[in-house]
């Protein structure tokens, strides 16, 4: 620019020089920060790219190992190899390329090591790559390494992984400046030093996510992320599902559609037996039949896989063991009791468990293949018929038994889990309800108490109450308001006497229990 002849105009015009000097070079400063945090960005998330890398690498390796996977993934880890090996070369190629830059830039800085000294020079670029044509090669390089990685794969996988693979060229606009639209000017020309370092990191990060894309698709041709069978079941095969007492029974415990190679094994085995290593994906089992009716027995399989871990599968199989005459086991008593299930197993030596039936007077029978549950009224004495679907079709009675039938005994009347006692009165006074209790019973029978009185004499006063509540399908404390009433003004040294108490349960007669009578302290 011309500069006017008048002193005042000059001295104004070259401080708006000076400033506008100081300003760019600001910005110069910002930008050239940026592209060193952004190098360095770029150089770790790399490191994490090709740890991840040798993982896959690993697993490849580690399942042609596996056994009988040798000769299916020998081909597909061959194929890695040469993959890992090229992107090894070109990661190393473009790391040259960053040191001879920043020699060219006057060396690395003594403060910051790892970045050149002059961040913000611009001539090495422009000769090493631009004047000496190093830029043409470094294109040719990346191309040819382009071309090869998809070569690796399938001719299906080469059309979904190309259009995504990271590592890829693209020619610069045409313009004034670069009238051919060469790649090494619209790329390095006049380019700062640490901005050519963060280029080439971003090069080094296009070379192992396209790395990444091919060893991830070799493993998956490799099947190193597949189950080797289909469909994962357990199956337990017994291969008699009745016997004698005394007879040898056996088993095959396996996986549906398993691999030969594998080795699964039996855990958490109950019904007794013993099992042997298995054999071609197959455990065998045996045990010595013992006891009458219908025996279960079950477990976990498991399968350590190279692919998927520890997997496990529960199985179970049941055999029923008769004896030389029909029998039947009541499960849980020598007796029947009215109004509950009582579960019984028969068996009939000879007969299938699907052709034995009970016949049992006045009573009501649920249940199949030797398993049932009987259902009496009346307490006495029941005769139970042991049936059988004979060969020639009728059925015989080949057993038989009498069993007593009994009520269910009474419950106990508890508060608080006390039959009676002390009790304190702020325990008391956030009770609900009286609970029927049936103690030492085998079955699971419940009680519902009915009715009951309650009588509060406090201490040194008349006695109150009693007040009833009556409820069918269950009573509570505060279905009676002056019971309610009555229990939030206990004290210490009253006395409670709960009366009167009605249960009805299962067999739906009404018993009534003993009251519970408690001093509050």
């Amino acid at each position: 620019m011309s500069l006017p002849k008048e002193p005042r105009q000059k001295m104004i015009n070259l401080m708006y020089l000076v400033l506008t000097a100081l300003l760019a070079l600001n910005v110069s400063n910002e930008i050239l920060n940026a592209f060193r945090t952004l190098s360095s960005s770029i150089d770790k998330s790399n490191i994490s790219i090709d740890q991840k890398n040798k993982d896959v690498y690993a697993a490849i390796k580690a399942n042609e190992a596996a056994p009988g996977q040798q000769e299916k993934v020998r081909p597909y880890r061959e194929k890695a190899d040469l993959v890992v090996q090229a992107a090894d070369n070109m990661v190393n190629y473009l790391n040259d390329w960053k040191k001879r830059i920043v020699m060219e830039a006057g060396g690395y800085s003594k403060e910051d090591p790892q970045f050149p000294d002059r961040m913000d020079n611009i001539d090495a670029t422009t000769l090493l790559l631009v004047e000496r044509k190093g830029g043409d090669s470094l294109k040719k390089k990346i191309e040819d390494l382009r071309v090869f990685l998809l070569s690796q794969v399938s001719t299906a996988d080469q059309e979904s992984i190309n259009p995504v693979m990271p590592l890829k060229l693209e020619n610069p606009k045409k313009n004034d400046h670069n009238p051919t639209g060469d790649w090494s000017i619209g790329n390095f020309e006049h380019m700062p030093a640490i901005a050519a370092m963060a280029l080439f990191s971003k090069y080094q990060n296009d070379v192992r996510a396209s790395e990444a894309l091919i060893i991830t698709r070799l493993g998956e041709e490799a099947h190193l992320r597949d189950i080797k069978f289909d469909t994962i079941a357990a199956v337990a095969v017994p291969k008699q599902s009745y016997a004698l007492e005394g007879d040898k029974i056996e088993a095959s415990i396996l996986l549906a559609a398993f691999n030969k190679a594998q080795k699964p094994t039996i855990v958490g085995m109950s019904g007794g037996g013993s099992t042997k290593p298995a054999v071609n994906g197959v455990i065998p089992w045996e045990t010595i039949a013992k006891g009458t009716g219908m025996q279960t027995v079950q477990g976990r399989i498991e399968l350590n896989t190279a692919e998927q871990g520890l997997i496990t599968r529960p199985f179970k199989f049941e055999y029923m063991v008769g004896t030389t005459g029909a029998s039947m086991q009541l499960d849980k008593m020598n007796v029947f009791y009215i109004g509950v299930d009582n579960p019984v197993t028969v068996a009939a030596a000879g007969y299938s468990v699907e052709d034995v039936s009970l016949g049992i007077p006045g009573a009501t029978i649920t249940g199949d293949k030797g398993h049932y549950l009987i259902r009496v009224e009346k307490p006495g004495t029941v005769d139970v018929n042991i049936n059988a679907h004979t060969k020639e079709g009728p059925i015989k009675k080949v057993g038989g038994m009498s069993v007593r039938v009994l009520r269910i005994p009474d419950p106990v009347a508890k508060l608080g889990g006390k039959t009676g006692g002390s009790m304190s009165a702020s325990t008391f006074r956030v009770q609900v309800a009286p609970g029927a209790v049936l103690e030492n019973f085998i079955f699971d029978a419940k009680y519902v108490i009915t009715h009951f009185s309650v009588s509060v004499l406090p201490k040194g006063k008349d006695i109150q109450g009693p007040f009833e509540v009556t409820n069918a399908a269950g009573c509570r404390f505060s279905q009676n308001p002056n019971i309610d009433k009555m229990m939030q003004l206990c004290r210490p040294g009253d006395r409670v006497f709960i009366d009167e108490i009605k249960a009805i349960g299962p067999d739906k007669q009404t018993r009534v229990l003993p009251g519970i009578s408690l001093l509050l302290n």
